[in-house]
């Protein structure tokens, strides 16, 4: 294996180990700030609300590609991401600065500007950077809108749907090499040479491994299992043992790293793989571990 194979053991693991951090720090001024996706986050309906809703986003994403639809989907996208970046920048401003006109202000000029950056110079590092925040900011914003059993119920869902779409029905291949074409800021890259750039090469994912410039995840897969991890952090009573972190948050830490690693093994063979099923599979069975480490198994479910 050449060092270009290694980039992504490397640079991925980092990725998602920030996106927990920052999630992790953000979650708290966001609970602060009132910006939970759902009123009651112990009911289980949530999780079937959260699959219909994406579902609908998907289907109609693969309508618009297929119809040629791509500015419509350029500009919801922008939109979507700027109303993430209003909810990190609107959360911070709150924290540092209490309720008023510049704190709104603030955080309005500082979104404005991280979207502008990411549609008007979409560079490779450019893209990590803010995909990192933005992956942080929707970890945050669902971990502390679902308790732990909801999550649990989400992320399985999701990991069945992410194995069907990309195995079975393969739609979510022809959605990534929709999003990959017009160069949509929604993933990480990794290039694999010096000289790569992402804004005037991309990434096809339909070539051999050894062709493409650069390794890319969807932000998806660093979003998911974090929303476990920071759903341990704020509803799951377990004492600290690292810094503010119980043994079930560092489980459901521990065990997505340990999915990222069978991911990206498989990853290394060229083909296009479900990232959800090794990544949420591995934070749950990560958490439930903390929990039996913690002692007090049952609390995890607020029982």
């Amino acid at each position: 294996m050449q060092v270009r194979d290694w980039l992504p053991l490397l640079g991925m693991p980092l990725m998602l180990l920030f996106v927990q951090i920052i999630a992790i720090l953000l979650s708290i001024p966001m609970q602060e700030a009132g910006l939970a996706a759902f009123e009651d986050p112990e009911s289980v309906t949530n999780p079937l609300i959260f699959i219909g809703m994406l579902l609908a986003f998907t289907l109609v994403l693969l309508f618009l590609i297929k119809k040629g639809g791509k500015r419509i989907i350029a500009l919801f996208i922008a939109f979507s991401i700027f109303l993430t970046f209003t909810y990190i920048f609107s959360s911070l401003s709150l924290w540092f600065f209490g309720l008023s006109d510049a704190a709104a202000f603030f955080a309005l000029l500082l979104a404005v500007g991280a979207t502008a950056l990411l549609y008007f110079y979409p560079e490779w590092y450019v893209i990590d950077v803010l995909g990192v925040l933005i992956a942080a900011g929707v970890a945050s914003i669902f971990g502390i809108s679902l308790a732990v059993l909801p999550v649990l119920v989400l992320l399985v869902l999701l990991a069945v749907y992410d194995a069907i779409s990309v195995y079975k029905t393969k739609h979510m291949i022809t959605l990534a090499e929709g999003v990959l074409e017009m160069k949509t800021p929604i993933l990480v890259v990794v290039p694999k040479r010096r000289d790569y750039s992402f804004r005037s090469e991309g990434v096809d994912i339909g070539r051999d491994k050894e062709e493409r410039g650069a390794f890319v995840m969807g932000l998806g897969d660093l979003i998911m299992p974090s929303i476990l991890v920071i759903s341990s952090y704020i509803f799951v009573a377990a004492p600290p043992v690292i810094w503010e972190l119980s043994y079930p948050t560092l489980g459901a830490m521990a065990g997505s790293f340990a999915g990222l690693a069978v991911l990206l093994y498989f990853v290394n063979t060229g083909k296009p793989q479900a990232g959800l099923p090794p990544l949420n599979g591995g934070a749950i069975i990560g958490f439930l571990l903390g929990c039996l480490l913690a002692g007090t198994p049952l609390s995890c479910f607020g029982i």
